[in-house]
């Protein structure tokens, strides 16, 4: 018997991979209804309404300029004082907001625009099966080593890398065919909710490239993801030890690195936080910003510091974590007796 089937099937047949999947498939699901339902298509009913409300904002505005400009004429009449700075030395400048200033465009509800906002989609389909992918990866494993099934494993089949990198090879077969269909699903699913709550104009051919080049890294990401977390549960030989490192690594790792950075006053404290280059690899660049420095331009205008992190920072950071945890686990399997 194939010990690459065998792996598939016992994947499958996993009931914690069946309820992960199923509950990361539900998070999903009930993204797209609730962007769904928090979503209209915009119509001549729309712009009207939204026209009527910019027009009634901009009289109160009228209304409430009249009314100061008469209270400051009054107040300088009776010789009040001015110095309080509540009125302008002269009553005159003040002066209601020109035609126009209020845009009705402000008051359309929201819509969705498929060109515009699938990327943001995209990114969080990855995050949520990233989070999947790792979880099931790491219980795949790690329950191997706690119930001594691995030991039983090697009995039939001592060749043990090999074993380990069928197992893995088994696991990420079954969540790129998982994520690929879903990403097909979500795609579809949103080209809907475009189509009955928004728009989908202006999607050319090089959009769709663009679209299909980001759901690409997200695989990457997903792959990266769930070998990470059966590479730390095989190190450690229970799940635990990847759910917990995990656990360390957002509690420790992040949040306390970026309050002892924000005490010492370091510029740029995103730049150390690993969800700042996950964004990168997604995005391909982000742009940190660092109010506390300020670049002066001609006109006198002040312009944050900046720093461009782009998705060949982030590749470097997901090939140096996938390599070194892929390979603690293999030279562990390699070297440690199996008891």
């Amino acid at each position: 018997m194939s010990l690459y089937r065998t792996e598939l099937r016992r994947l499958g047949k996993r009931r914690f991979t069946r309820w992960a999947t199923l509950l990361g498939l539900l998070v999903l699901g009930a993204v797209l209804v609730g962007v769904f339902f928090t979503n209209e298509k915009i119509g001549p009913d729309q712009q009207a309404a939204a026209q009527r409300q910019a027009d009634q904002q901009y009289q109160e505005q009228v209304h409430w300029a009249e009314q100061e400009r008469a209270s400051c004429e009054r107040a300088k009449a009776a010789g009040e004082n001015q110095s309080e700075g509540r009125y302008p030395p002269d009553c005159a400048m003040i002066e209601p907001p020109p035609q126009g200033s209020v845009e009705a465009r402000w008051f359309l509800p929201s819509t969705f625009d498929f060109r515009g906002s699938f990327e943001e989609m995209i990114v969080t389909f990855t995050a949520i099966l990233a989070l999947v992918g790792f979880v099931v990866g790491a219980s795949f494993v790690g329950a191997e080593w706690s119930s001594g099934g691995m030991m039983n494993l090697l009995l039939w089949r001592p060749r043990r890398l090999t074993v380990l990198l069928t197992k893995l090879a088994a696991l990420l077969t079954g969540l790129v065919a998982l994520t690929v269909a879903a990403a097909a699903v979500w795609t579809a699913g949103f080209w809907l909710v475009g189509s009955l709550r928004g728009s989908t104009a202006k999607m050319t051919g090089g959009a769709w490239q663009s679209f299909a080049l980001t759901g690409l890294r997200g695989l990457v990401l997903i792959v990266v993801a769930a070998t990470i977390g059966f590479a730390l549960a095989s190190l450690g030989r229970h799940t635990a030890m990847a759910l917990g490192g995990a656990i360390g690594l957002v509690v420790v790792g992040q949040f306390g690195v970026g309050i002892l950075l924000s005490m010492a006053g370091t510029r740029f404290i995103e730049a150390w936080l690993l969800p700042t280059y996950a964004l990168a690899w997604m995005r391909k660049k982000i742009t940190l910003e660092n109010y506390e420095a300020c670049n002066a331009t001609y006109y006198g205008e002040c312009k944050p510091e900046t720093l461009d992190l782009t998705w060949q920072h982030a590749s470097i950071l997901l090939a140096v974590g996938l390599v070194a945890a892929l390979g603690a686990a293999l030279v562990t399997m390699r070297r440690r007796d199996i008891a």
